[in-house]
């Protein structure tokens, strides 16, 4: 039987080698189509993992659901070849991923509180310990409850630091800190402390032998040769954990600040705004995203560091840890770095940043704002195209393009949005101020 549907091109209508310039643009034309179709499917990949903790706390959306559907069919082979309106269904992901972060943060504050302002250890504490890493509050919840009395102590590591600033989980007082700081350092950080580990997400690695009997899975998650637990019962973690060694006692170097949420920030939005028309604070910047362990991630330390002490520096997500520990002050009280939370935190960014518009009578584009973020992954993608859904120009990201994006989308970025790749800390910082 004749191959020859396999190798049909639908992008050129001509019978080409390999599957098709669609896929692979072996025909010689760049597949902008496919290129689209990735990022399409990127960005709704980000938006499933918000909705799945939505869902866990009983929160869903029709719309969200049907525009999912829609992504998926949109992208399926030989039904959608309009770049322009690829384009346009990126943007439209962009809205439908700000009312998925939406829907996610209503779950996380009508369950466990509004975040406040929270001061949280990162050393260790005399006793047993599990350390929860991921995204899942509900299953660090669900923890927290099967922990209590039992004389276990429950760490988070990575995007379960923001956990610390809500009422509803900072009430168990054996949630006692952080250890670690991204996700990339688990293989070091779990190896060093013996205590069971619970991944309640993605961002989980391939575990190493030293602790691979001790580490257990839970949700979406799941490793190789790891215990996988179906539902919230964490009994197994529990035993597994009181096996173990105690944890010495001992303070860590640095305590780390989270739980600016909504109502935080915009109760201080009347100081805010007399501070920056009195000229003492010059600049806003969102500085955080995914992180990476590759050398040019150190650009965002070395750009915080060098920022004037007139500027506020709003941070979130795992690109966090670069710069959660510098010790910035504050300016009449306005906290000069401001840990807003996960990477679905960004809608606090967004509401912040609409509110301060609202107050100045200005638009967005027109704040002393700027967006620096790091780039890694799907969530990566979904927030990138809620910016600009709201029209939001001159975002800076890096280190580097995302390879999926050629050189067609990239002018479509830039000539529509005007995106920037960082370069160097100091000139990077010197264009922005020269310009706002």
């Amino acid at each position: 039987m004749s191959n020859d549907l396999d190798m049909f091109c639908y992008q050129c209508s001509q019978t080409v080698g390999g599957k098709g310039c669609v896929v692979k643009g072996v025909c010689g034309k760049e597949a902008t189509v496919a290129r689209l179709q990735d990022n399409l499917l990127f960005a709704a990949k980000g938006m499933a993992a918000y909705l799945y903790h939505a869902r866990e706390l009983g929160y869903t959306d029709s719309e969200i659901d049907a525009f999912l559907e829609r992504v998926f069919y949109s992208t399926f082979t030989n039904v959608n070849f309009d770049t322009e309106d690829f384009v346009e269904l990126a943007v439209e992901a962009g809205r439908m991923n700000i009312k998925t972060m939406k829907l996610l943060k209503k779950a996380h504050i009508e369950t466990y509180g509004e975040p406040e302002p929270t001061e949280v250890q990162t050393g260790t504490v005399k006793g047993k310990g599990i350390i929860a890493t991921g995204h899942g509050l509900k299953a660090l919840g669900e923890l927290l409850k099967q922990t209590e009395g039992t004389g276990i102590n429950v760490y988070t590591h990575s995007e379960l630091l923001p956990a610390h600033g809500y009422p509803g989980l900072k009430r168990y007082k054996h949630l006692v800190g952080n250890l670690g700081k991204s996700w990339f350092d688990q293989k070091k950080l779990f190896s060093k402390y013996p205590v069971a580990i619970l991944g309640t997400s993605n961002c989980v690695l391939i575990p190493r032998e030293e602790y691979k009997d001790r580490m257990f899975t839970t949700g979406p998650a799941r490793l190789p040769g790891v215990k996988h637990i179906d539902g919230y019962d964490f009994t197994e973690v529990i035993e597994k954990a009181k096996t173990l060694p105690d944890l010495e006692e001992k303070t860590g170097d640095t305590i780390l600040k989270t739980g600016f949420s909504k109502s935080v920030i915009l109760s201080l939005v009347g100081k805010i705004k007399e501070l920056v028309e009195s000229g003492r604070i010059r600049h806003f910047f969102v500085v955080g995203g995914c992180d990476a362990p590759m050398k040019k991630n150190e650009y965002y330390r070395k750009f915080v560091q060098m920022l004037p002490k007139d500027t506020i520096i709003i941070t979130l997500a795992c690109g966090k840890f670069r710069i959660n520990d510098l010790d910035l002050g504050d300016i009449d009280g306005v906290p000069r770095l401001i840990d807003i939370g996960q990477c679905n935190d960004a809608i606090v960014g967004i509401d912040v940043v609409e509110a301060l518009a609202e107050v100045f009578k200005t638009s967005i584009n027109e704040l002393p704002l700027t967006f620096v973020l790091s780039w890694m992954e799907q969530k990566a993608v979904a927030i990138l195209w809620s910016l600009l859904s709201l029209g939001i120009k001159g975002i800076y990201i890096g280190p580097i393009l995302p390879a999926w994006i050629n050189d067609d989308m990239l002018k479509v970025l830039v000539d529509r949005w005007d995106l920037k790749l960082i370069g160097e800390p100091e000139e990077d910082i010197k264009e922005i101020l020269r310009g706002g």
